[in-house]
Protein backbone atom coordinates (compact mmCIF):
# COMPACT_ATOMS: atom_id res chain seq x y z
CA UNK A 1 0.00 0.00 0.00
CA UNK A 2 2.72 2.43 -0.99
CA UNK A 3 1.91 5.97 -2.02
CA UNK A 4 4.07 8.35 -4.00
CA UNK A 5 4.29 11.57 -2.03
CA UNK A 6 7.31 13.08 -3.77
CA UNK A 7 5.11 15.94 -4.93
CA UNK A 8 4.47 16.77 -1.28
CA UNK A 9 8.15 17.21 -0.50
CA UNK A 10 9.16 19.65 -3.20
CA UNK A 11 7.72 21.84 -5.90
CA UNK A 12 9.59 23.76 -8.55
CA UNK A 13 8.87 27.19 -9.96
CA UNK A 14 9.82 28.31 -13.45
CA UNK A 15 12.70 30.74 -13.61
CA UNK A 16 11.25 34.26 -13.85
CA UNK A 17 12.57 36.52 -16.59
CA UNK A 18 13.52 40.18 -16.43
CA UNK A 19 10.48 42.28 -15.86
CA UNK A 20 8.24 39.31 -15.07
CA UNK A 21 5.51 39.44 -12.45
CA UNK A 22 4.82 36.86 -9.74
CA UNK A 23 3.08 33.72 -11.00
CA UNK A 24 -0.18 32.68 -9.33
CA UNK A 25 0.51 31.05 -5.95
CA UNK A 26 4.04 32.51 -5.63
CA UNK A 27 4.55 34.85 -2.70
CA UNK A 28 6.10 38.27 -3.26
CA UNK A 29 9.12 37.19 -1.20
CA UNK A 30 9.51 34.03 -3.31
CA UNK A 31 9.30 36.10 -6.51
CA UNK A 32 11.92 38.58 -5.34
CA UNK A 33 14.25 35.81 -4.20
CA UNK A 34 13.91 33.96 -7.50
CA UNK A 35 14.49 37.13 -9.55
CA UNK A 36 17.57 37.92 -7.49
CA UNK A 37 18.93 34.44 -8.12
CA UNK A 38 18.65 35.01 -11.88
CA UNK A 39 20.22 38.44 -11.63
CA UNK A 40 23.21 36.92 -9.83
CA UNK A 41 23.70 34.44 -12.64
CA UNK A 42 22.20 31.32 -11.14
CA UNK A 43 22.54 28.53 -13.69
CA UNK A 44 20.07 25.97 -12.24
CA UNK A 45 16.32 26.44 -12.02
CA UNK A 46 15.33 27.93 -8.68
CA UNK A 47 13.65 25.26 -6.53
CA UNK A 48 11.48 25.94 -3.53
CA UNK A 49 11.70 22.98 -1.17
CA UNK A 50 9.23 22.08 1.52
CA UNK A 51 10.79 20.60 4.63
CA UNK A 52 10.04 16.90 5.15
CA UNK A 53 7.90 16.79 8.31
CA UNK A 54 8.92 14.81 11.37
CA UNK A 55 6.09 13.20 13.32
CA UNK A 56 6.75 12.50 17.02
CA UNK A 57 4.69 9.56 18.29
CA UNK A 58 4.37 8.93 22.01
CA UNK A 59 2.97 5.54 22.95
CA UNK A 60 3.38 1.99 24.19
CA UNK A 61 5.81 -0.78 23.29
CA UNK A 62 3.01 -2.93 21.86
CA UNK A 63 2.26 -0.63 18.91
CA UNK A 64 5.45 1.41 18.57
CA UNK A 65 7.34 -1.34 16.78
CA UNK A 66 10.34 -0.57 14.58
CA UNK A 67 8.94 -2.53 11.63
CA UNK A 68 5.84 -0.34 11.67
CA UNK A 69 7.87 2.85 11.89
CA UNK A 70 10.09 1.91 8.95
CA UNK A 71 7.13 0.86 6.81
CA UNK A 72 5.17 4.02 7.61
CA UNK A 73 8.10 6.28 6.71
CA UNK A 74 8.58 4.41 3.44
CA UNK A 75 4.90 4.55 2.53
CA UNK A 76 4.23 8.12 3.63
CA UNK A 77 7.45 9.98 2.83
CA UNK A 78 7.69 11.48 6.31
CA UNK A 79 10.10 11.06 9.20
CA UNK A 80 8.70 9.40 12.31
CA UNK A 81 10.19 9.28 15.79
CA UNK A 82 8.77 6.73 18.23
CA UNK A 83 8.92 7.27 21.99
CA UNK A 84 7.60 4.23 23.88
CA UNK A 85 6.97 4.57 27.62
CA UNK A 86 5.19 2.84 30.48
CA UNK A 87 1.56 3.66 31.26
CA UNK A 88 2.12 6.08 34.14
CA UNK A 89 4.84 8.01 32.32
CA UNK A 90 2.77 8.14 29.17
CA UNK A 91 -0.32 9.67 30.70
CA UNK A 92 1.68 12.16 32.76
CA UNK A 93 3.75 13.39 29.83
CA UNK A 94 0.84 13.43 27.41
CA UNK A 95 -1.40 15.43 29.72
CA UNK A 96 1.23 17.93 30.95
CA UNK A 97 3.45 18.41 27.88
CA UNK A 98 1.36 18.35 24.70
CA UNK A 99 4.12 20.30 22.96
CA UNK A 100 6.50 17.33 23.32
CA UNK A 101 4.63 14.99 20.94
CA UNK A 102 2.36 15.14 17.89
CA UNK A 103 0.50 11.82 18.05
CA UNK A 104 -0.35 9.84 21.17
CA UNK A 105 -1.09 6.11 21.16
CA UNK A 106 -2.40 4.23 24.17
CA UNK A 107 -5.75 2.95 25.47
CA UNK A 108 -9.18 4.38 26.16
CA UNK A 109 -8.52 4.60 29.90
CA UNK A 110 -6.32 7.64 29.20
CA UNK A 111 -8.86 9.59 27.14
CA UNK A 112 -10.82 11.28 29.93
CA UNK A 113 -7.61 12.54 31.56
CA UNK A 114 -6.19 13.90 28.31
CA UNK A 115 -9.48 15.49 27.31
CA UNK A 116 -9.97 17.17 30.70
CA UNK A 117 -6.39 18.48 30.56
CA UNK A 118 -7.02 19.95 27.09
CA UNK A 119 -3.97 18.06 25.84
CA UNK A 120 -5.51 16.67 22.64
CA UNK A 121 -7.50 18.24 19.82
CA UNK A 122 -10.66 16.94 18.15
CA UNK A 123 -10.11 14.75 15.10
CA UNK A 124 -12.18 15.63 12.02
CA UNK A 125 -13.75 12.46 10.66
CA UNK A 126 -14.02 14.03 7.19
CA UNK A 127 -10.22 13.79 7.02
CA UNK A 128 -10.22 10.06 7.80
CA UNK A 129 -10.08 8.11 4.54
CA UNK A 130 -11.51 4.88 5.97
CA UNK A 131 -13.94 6.28 8.52
CA UNK A 132 -16.96 4.67 6.86
CA UNK A 133 -15.29 1.25 7.09
CA UNK A 134 -14.84 1.31 10.85
CA UNK A 135 -16.99 -1.39 12.43
CA UNK A 136 -19.74 -1.05 15.00
CA UNK A 137 -17.65 -1.67 18.13
CA UNK A 138 -16.79 2.02 18.50
CA UNK A 139 -20.11 3.19 17.08
CA UNK A 140 -22.53 1.18 19.23
CA UNK A 141 -20.37 -0.91 21.55
CA UNK A 142 -21.51 -4.14 19.92
CA UNK A 143 -20.15 -6.32 17.14
CA UNK A 144 -23.29 -8.47 17.24
CA UNK A 145 -26.69 -8.22 18.89
CA UNK A 146 -25.53 -10.77 21.48
CA UNK A 147 -22.57 -8.65 22.57
CA UNK A 148 -22.45 -7.78 26.26
CA UNK A 149 -21.07 -4.25 26.25
CA UNK A 150 -19.43 -4.48 29.66
CA UNK A 151 -18.91 -2.01 32.48
CA UNK A 152 -16.83 1.15 32.32
CA UNK A 153 -15.48 3.17 29.42
CA UNK A 154 -16.59 1.13 26.43
CA UNK A 155 -15.11 3.05 23.46
CA UNK A 156 -18.43 4.18 21.99
CA UNK A 157 -19.19 6.03 25.24
CA UNK A 158 -16.17 8.34 24.99
CA UNK A 159 -15.23 8.65 21.32
CA UNK A 160 -17.54 11.42 20.10
CA UNK A 161 -16.99 15.08 20.91
CA UNK A 162 -20.40 16.47 21.85
CA UNK A 163 -21.67 19.93 20.98
CA UNK A 164 -20.99 21.11 24.54
CA UNK A 165 -17.39 19.87 24.42
CA UNK A 166 -17.96 16.75 26.50
CA UNK A 167 -17.43 13.18 25.31
CA UNK A 168 -20.41 10.97 24.55
CA UNK A 169 -22.23 8.70 22.13
CA UNK A 170 -23.75 11.13 19.60
CA UNK A 171 -21.68 11.48 16.45
CA UNK A 172 -20.91 15.10 15.54
CA UNK A 173 -18.14 14.74 12.96
CA UNK A 174 -15.48 15.22 15.64
CA UNK A 175 -13.93 12.43 17.69
CA UNK A 176 -11.45 12.28 20.55
CA UNK A 177 -9.46 9.36 19.15
CA UNK A 178 -8.98 7.27 16.04
CA UNK A 179 -10.30 3.74 16.58
CA UNK A 180 -7.68 1.25 15.49
CA UNK A 181 -6.16 -1.70 17.46
CA UNK A 182 -8.15 -3.43 20.21
CA UNK A 183 -8.56 -6.74 22.00
CA UNK A 184 -9.84 -8.45 25.10
CA UNK A 185 -7.27 -9.22 27.80
CA UNK A 186 -7.01 -11.85 30.47
CA UNK A 187 -4.12 -13.92 31.82
CA UNK A 188 -1.74 -16.45 30.36
CA UNK A 189 -0.75 -19.74 31.92
CA UNK A 190 1.93 -22.33 31.20
CA UNK A 191 0.21 -25.57 30.21
CA UNK A 192 3.32 -27.59 31.06
CA UNK A 193 2.49 -26.83 34.69
CA UNK A 194 -1.17 -25.86 34.86
CA UNK A 195 -3.62 -28.27 33.18
CA UNK A 196 -5.44 -26.58 30.34
CA UNK A 197 -8.93 -25.44 31.29
CA UNK A 198 -12.09 -25.07 29.26
CA UNK A 199 -12.80 -21.64 27.76
CA UNK A 200 -15.70 -19.82 29.43
CA UNK A 201 -16.34 -22.82 31.72
CA UNK A 202 -13.40 -23.57 34.02
CA UNK A 203 -10.80 -20.91 33.23
CA UNK A 204 -11.18 -18.24 35.91
CA UNK A 205 -9.63 -14.98 37.04
CA UNK A 206 -9.60 -16.60 40.47
CA UNK A 207 -6.60 -18.69 39.39
CA UNK A 208 -4.40 -15.63 39.98
CA UNK A 209 -5.14 -15.90 43.72
CA UNK A 210 -5.09 -19.70 43.90
CA UNK A 211 -2.66 -20.69 46.71
CA UNK A 212 -1.61 -23.62 44.54
CA UNK A 213 0.45 -21.17 42.44
CA UNK A 214 1.85 -19.18 45.35
CA UNK A 215 5.13 -17.51 44.45
CA UNK A 216 4.66 -18.12 40.72
CA UNK A 217 2.09 -15.43 39.85
CA UNK A 218 2.86 -12.25 37.91
CA UNK A 219 0.71 -9.09 37.75
CA UNK A 220 0.92 -6.16 35.33
CA UNK A 221 2.22 -3.05 37.10
CA UNK A 222 -0.40 -0.69 35.68
CA UNK A 223 -2.90 0.73 38.18
CA UNK A 224 -5.80 1.00 35.72
CA UNK A 225 -5.22 -2.54 34.42
CA UNK A 226 -3.68 -4.67 37.17
CA UNK A 227 -6.30 -3.31 39.55
CA UNK A 228 -9.12 -4.84 37.50
CA UNK A 229 -7.26 -8.12 37.03
CA UNK A 230 -6.95 -8.50 40.79
CA UNK A 231 -10.46 -7.22 41.51
CA UNK A 232 -11.88 -9.78 39.09
CA UNK A 233 -9.75 -12.44 40.78
CA UNK A 234 -10.94 -11.49 44.29
CA UNK A 235 -14.57 -11.45 43.19
CA UNK A 236 -14.18 -14.78 41.37
CA UNK A 237 -12.88 -16.41 44.54
CA UNK A 238 -15.79 -15.02 46.54
CA UNK A 239 -13.56 -12.83 48.69
CA UNK A 240 -15.66 -9.73 48.06
CA UNK A 241 -18.30 -8.28 45.75
CA UNK A 242 -18.34 -4.94 43.94
CA UNK A 243 -21.42 -2.86 43.33
CA UNK A 244 -19.83 -1.57 40.09
CA UNK A 245 -16.41 -2.97 39.25
CA UNK A 246 -15.65 -0.01 36.97
CA UNK A 247 -16.45 2.57 39.67
CA UNK A 248 -15.23 1.22 43.01
CA UNK A 249 -15.98 3.13 46.18
CA UNK A 250 -13.19 4.02 48.61
CA UNK A 251 -14.58 1.42 51.02
CA UNK A 252 -14.43 -1.24 48.30
CA UNK A 253 -10.89 -0.21 47.39
CA UNK A 254 -9.84 -0.42 51.03
CA UNK A 255 -11.33 -3.89 51.36
CA UNK A 256 -9.73 -5.08 48.11
CA UNK A 257 -6.27 -3.83 48.97
CA UNK A 258 -6.38 -5.34 52.43
CA UNK A 259 -7.08 -8.69 50.78
CA UNK A 260 -4.25 -8.17 48.30
CA UNK A 261 -1.77 -7.10 50.98
CA UNK A 262 -2.37 -10.38 52.80
CA UNK A 263 -1.77 -12.33 49.61
CA UNK A 264 1.42 -10.35 48.96
CA UNK A 265 2.69 -10.96 52.48
CA UNK A 266 2.03 -14.67 52.00
CA UNK A 267 4.22 -14.61 48.86
CA UNK A 268 1.49 -15.13 46.25
CA UNK A 269 3.07 -12.77 43.74
CA UNK A 270 6.48 -13.34 42.19
CA UNK A 271 6.57 -9.89 40.67
CA UNK A 272 4.84 -7.02 38.93
CA UNK A 273 5.92 -6.52 35.32
CA UNK A 274 6.05 -3.15 33.56
CA UNK A 275 6.56 -4.05 29.89
CA UNK A 276 5.56 -6.81 27.48
CA UNK A 277 9.18 -8.04 27.12
CA UNK A 278 9.40 -8.29 30.90
CA UNK A 279 6.19 -10.34 31.04
CA UNK A 280 7.66 -12.69 28.41
CA UNK A 281 10.83 -13.06 30.46
CA UNK A 282 8.80 -13.80 33.59
CA UNK A 283 7.04 -16.65 31.80
CA UNK A 284 9.83 -18.11 29.67
CA UNK A 285 12.35 -18.08 32.54
CA UNK A 286 9.98 -20.10 34.73
CA UNK A 287 9.70 -17.31 37.27
CA UNK A 288 5.92 -17.48 36.88
CA UNK A 289 3.49 -20.06 35.55
CA UNK A 290 0.49 -17.73 35.44
CA UNK A 291 0.27 -13.96 35.04
CA UNK A 292 -1.53 -10.97 33.63
CA UNK A 293 -0.59 -10.89 29.97
CA UNK A 294 -1.19 -9.02 26.75
CA UNK A 295 -1.63 -10.90 23.50
CA UNK A 296 1.81 -9.94 22.05
CA UNK A 297 3.43 -11.41 25.16
CA UNK A 298 1.54 -14.66 24.76
CA UNK A 299 2.54 -14.87 21.09
CA UNK A 300 6.17 -14.11 21.94
CA UNK A 301 6.32 -16.69 24.76
CA UNK A 302 4.89 -19.36 22.48
CA UNK A 303 7.34 -18.32 19.78
CA UNK A 304 10.17 -18.91 22.25
CA UNK A 305 8.94 -22.39 23.09
CA UNK A 306 6.92 -21.90 26.28
CA UNK A 307 3.36 -23.22 25.79
CA UNK A 308 1.13 -20.42 27.05
CA UNK A 309 -2.66 -20.42 26.79
CA UNK A 310 -4.44 -17.08 26.87
CA UNK A 311 -7.42 -17.73 29.11
CA UNK A 312 -11.06 -17.10 28.25
CA UNK A 313 -12.32 -16.52 31.81
CA UNK A 314 -15.84 -17.58 32.69
CA UNK A 315 -16.30 -14.23 34.47
CA UNK A 316 -15.57 -12.32 31.24
CA UNK A 317 -12.62 -10.46 29.79
CA UNK A 318 -11.11 -7.10 30.57
CA UNK A 319 -11.65 -5.18 27.32
CA UNK A 320 -9.44 -2.46 25.90
CA UNK A 321 -9.41 -0.28 22.84
CA UNK A 322 -6.41 1.48 21.42
CA UNK A 323 -6.60 5.23 20.90
CA UNK A 324 -4.64 7.42 18.53
CA UNK A 325 -4.89 11.09 19.40
CA UNK A 326 -3.47 14.37 18.11
CA UNK A 327 -1.76 16.80 20.45
CA UNK A 328 -3.42 20.19 20.76
CA UNK A 329 -0.05 21.75 19.76
CA UNK A 330 0.14 19.86 16.45
CA UNK A 331 -0.48 22.10 13.44
CA UNK A 332 0.55 22.90 9.89
CA UNK A 333 2.32 20.30 7.78
CA UNK A 334 2.92 18.17 10.89
CA UNK A 335 -0.84 18.03 11.46
CA UNK A 336 -1.22 16.93 7.83
CA UNK A 337 1.38 14.23 8.52
CA UNK A 338 -0.56 13.12 11.60
CA UNK A 339 -3.69 12.54 9.51
CA UNK A 340 -1.62 10.68 6.92
CA UNK A 341 -0.25 8.46 9.66
CA UNK A 342 -3.71 7.76 11.09
CA UNK A 343 -5.08 6.92 7.65
CA UNK A 344 -2.07 4.66 7.02
CA UNK A 345 -2.89 2.66 10.14
CA UNK A 346 -6.28 1.74 8.65
CA UNK A 347 -4.99 1.14 5.12
CA UNK A 348 -4.63 -2.64 5.45
CA UNK A 349 -0.98 -3.56 5.95
CA UNK A 350 -0.67 -2.38 9.58
CA UNK A 351 -3.86 -4.24 10.53
CA UNK A 352 -2.53 -7.47 9.02
CA UNK A 353 0.80 -6.98 10.77
CA UNK A 354 -0.75 -6.33 14.17
CA UNK A 355 -3.12 -9.30 13.84
CA UNK A 356 -0.10 -11.60 14.03
CA UNK A 357 0.38 -10.57 17.64
CA UNK A 358 -3.27 -11.24 18.39
CA UNK A 359 -4.74 -7.76 17.98
CA UNK A 360 -7.77 -6.69 15.97
CA UNK A 361 -8.12 -3.62 13.74
CA UNK A 362 -11.26 -1.49 13.42
CA UNK A 363 -11.74 -2.12 9.68
CA UNK A 364 -10.56 -5.74 9.42
CA UNK A 365 -11.85 -6.47 5.92
CA UNK A 366 -9.21 -4.17 4.43
CA UNK A 367 -6.48 -6.25 6.12
CA UNK A 368 -8.00 -9.59 5.21
CA UNK A 369 -6.63 -9.57 1.66
CA UNK A 370 -3.11 -9.27 3.10
CA UNK A 371 -3.50 -12.28 5.40
CA UNK A 372 -3.39 -15.95 4.51
CA UNK A 373 -6.54 -18.02 4.90
CA UNK A 374 -4.98 -19.73 7.90
CA UNK A 375 -4.09 -16.41 9.52
CA UNK A 376 -7.56 -14.97 9.04
CA UNK A 377 -9.20 -18.24 10.05
CA UNK A 378 -7.21 -18.51 13.27
CA UNK A 379 -7.06 -14.88 14.45
CA UNK A 380 -10.50 -13.66 13.36
CA UNK A 381 -12.76 -16.63 12.68
CA UNK A 382 -11.64 -18.89 15.52
CA UNK A 383 -10.91 -21.76 13.12
CA UNK A 384 -8.17 -24.34 13.41
CA UNK A 385 -5.02 -23.50 11.51
CA UNK A 386 -3.58 -26.21 9.27
CA UNK A 387 -0.11 -24.70 9.30
CA UNK A 388 2.15 -22.97 11.85
CA UNK A 389 1.59 -19.21 12.15
CA UNK A 390 4.34 -16.71 12.79
CA UNK A 391 4.32 -13.61 14.99
CA UNK A 392 5.49 -10.19 13.70
CA UNK A 393 9.09 -11.11 14.58
CA UNK A 394 8.97 -14.20 12.41
CA UNK A 395 8.86 -16.76 15.23
CA UNK A 396 6.30 -19.57 15.18
CA UNK A 397 3.67 -18.46 17.69
CA UNK A 398 0.85 -20.85 16.77
CA UNK A 399 1.33 -24.51 16.00
CA UNK A 400 -0.62 -26.30 13.27
CA UNK A 401 -3.85 -27.85 14.52
CA UNK A 402 -4.50 -25.05 17.03
CA UNK A 403 -7.71 -23.08 17.60
CA UNK A 404 -7.57 -19.64 19.21
CA UNK A 405 -8.76 -19.93 22.78
CA UNK A 406 -12.05 -18.11 23.21
CA UNK A 407 -13.06 -18.47 19.58
CA UNK A 408 -13.78 -15.84 16.95
CA UNK A 409 -13.53 -12.06 17.07
CA UNK A 410 -17.27 -11.71 17.60
CA UNK A 411 -17.41 -14.47 20.22
CA UNK A 412 -14.61 -13.03 22.31
CA UNK A 413 -16.20 -9.58 22.37
CA UNK A 414 -19.46 -11.02 23.63
CA UNK A 415 -17.87 -11.52 27.04
CA UNK A 416 -16.34 -8.25 28.25
CA UNK A 417 -16.79 -7.92 32.01
CA UNK A 418 -15.18 -4.48 32.27
CA UNK A 419 -13.33 -2.05 30.01
CA UNK A 420 -10.08 -0.40 30.98
CA UNK A 421 -11.36 2.66 32.83
CA UNK A 422 -10.06 5.53 34.93
CA UNK A 423 -12.47 5.54 37.86
CA UNK A 424 -13.68 8.57 39.78
CA UNK A 425 -11.54 7.37 42.67
CA UNK A 426 -8.50 6.92 40.43
CA UNK A 427 -6.18 9.04 42.57
CA UNK A 428 -7.09 7.07 45.67
CA UNK A 429 -6.70 3.76 43.84
CA UNK A 430 -3.28 4.91 42.65
CA UNK A 431 -2.23 5.62 46.23
CA UNK A 432 -3.39 2.20 47.35
CA UNK A 433 -1.70 0.52 44.38
CA UNK A 434 1.72 1.94 45.27
CA UNK A 435 1.20 0.98 48.89
CA UNK A 436 0.63 -2.58 47.68
CA UNK A 437 3.84 -2.54 45.63
CA UNK A 438 5.79 -1.41 48.70
CA UNK A 439 4.08 -3.76 51.17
Amino acid sequence: MKSNNSADTQRSATTPSQGASPSPGMSRRGFVTATTAVALGAKAPYVITQERPTLRVLGTHVTLRETLRQRAMEDLGIDIVYEPRGEGELIHKASTRPDSYDVYEQWTDSIRQLWRAGAIQPIQTERLTYWDEINSLTRTGQLTEDTKIGLGDAPHRIINVQDDGSLGENHTGEISFLPYVHNVDSFGYNTRVIPRGVAYETESWGWLLDPQWRGRVGIVNAPTIGLFDLALAAQARGLMHFNDLSDMSTAELDQLFEILREYKRDGQFSGFWSSVPQSVDFMTSGRVVIESMFSPGVAAANGLGTPVTYAAPKEGYRGWHGVMCISRACQGNVLDAAYKYMNWWLSGWPGAFISRQGYYISNPQRSRVLMTENEWGYWYDGRETSEPLRDPDGNVAVQAGTVRNGGSYERRFQDVAVWNTVMKNYEYSLQRWYELLLA
